[in-house]
């Protein structure tokens, strides 16, 4: 597997960032680490847990590293992180069927749990969801930052940074809203729903490695503040200067307000 160069490399607390000459050389880059920690887990363990993000900024990692050959998928039971309230899966919105489309239908898991926003009771699927995540312990998670800086749905107003839950259901707010519209999966922000259901912030955090991918020029700033901001809900994404193993991956668009 050929290493791709980042152009730019810093760190700020823990947290690594690598800036890369194309997107599509970001999402190689991060694909490339993913599949490092796959096959490194795979060597210990005949299960692995993986939480897989969803969204535009998904695109060119998953598309690279399900075009990696020989990684241990027979070994992966893979979870996703959000997915909206009274959507059904074959919603062009849905994020089951993004995966499906992008990832468990290219590559043949152990098993792929999905989070069901059609259930006729949404507090027992998240009951149920989270002992699933309880009883795998997902090694390693894929995820964004969104345009307000939330991590999974955990948008300002909603994250916290002690939750005693696992997962549960929160309210979206206008800019996280208005950002699925900017990404061409609802017409307007009247089609988006108001609710979803979402991991938590401290069950990400449990995750021993995090690698973000988070190309384009509306994530520029938002990259800015994770990194300058003080630590706080405001923007939920400035946590991930505390963990001890997470990486983000940028494009040029998005590294264009990069602190010098």
């Amino acid at each position: 597997m050929s290493k791709i160069e980042a152009v730019r490399t810093l760190q700020v607390g823990n947290l690594k960032v690598e800036a890369y000459d194309s997107t599509e050389a970001m999402g190689k880059a991060a694909a490339e680490s993913a599949a490092e920690s796959l096959c490194a887990l795979a060597a210990r363990n005949d299960t692995i847990g993986v939480i897989f993000a969803t969204g535009a900024s998904q695109m060119a990692t998953l598309e690279a590293l399900t075009s990696i050959s020989g990684l241990p998928w027979d070994k992966v039971v893979g979870f996703h992180m959000d997915e909206y309230l009274g959507i059904p899966e074959d919603h062009p919105a849905s994020f089951r069927r993004y995966l499906r489309e992008r990832l468990t239908g290219k590559v043949r898991m152990r098993k792929f749990y999905g989070v069901d926003g059609t259930s006729a009771n949404p507090e027992e699927t998240c009951r149920q969801y989270a002992e699933l995540l309880r009883q795998y312990n997902p090694q390693l998670c894929l995820l964004g930052i969104g345009e307000n800086g939330h991590l999974a749905f955990n948008d300002p107003a909603e994250a916290d940074f002690n939750d005693p839950l696992d997962i549960k259901i929160v309210n979206l707010d206008a800019e996280c809203r208005q950002q699925q519209v900017n990404e061409g999966w609802f017409k307007s922000i009247e089609d988006v729903p108001k609710r979803a259901i979402t991991l938590t912030i401290p069950t990400l955090l449990r995750v021993p490695r995090l690698i973000a991918s988070v190309p384009g020029k509306r994530k520029a700033h938002i990259v800015y503040r994770t990194l300058t901001e003080e630590i706080s809900t405001r923007c939920p994404a400035t946590i991930l200067r505390n963990h001890p193993n997470a990486t983000v991956y940028l494009d040029p668009d998005s590294s264009a307000e990069l602190p010098s």
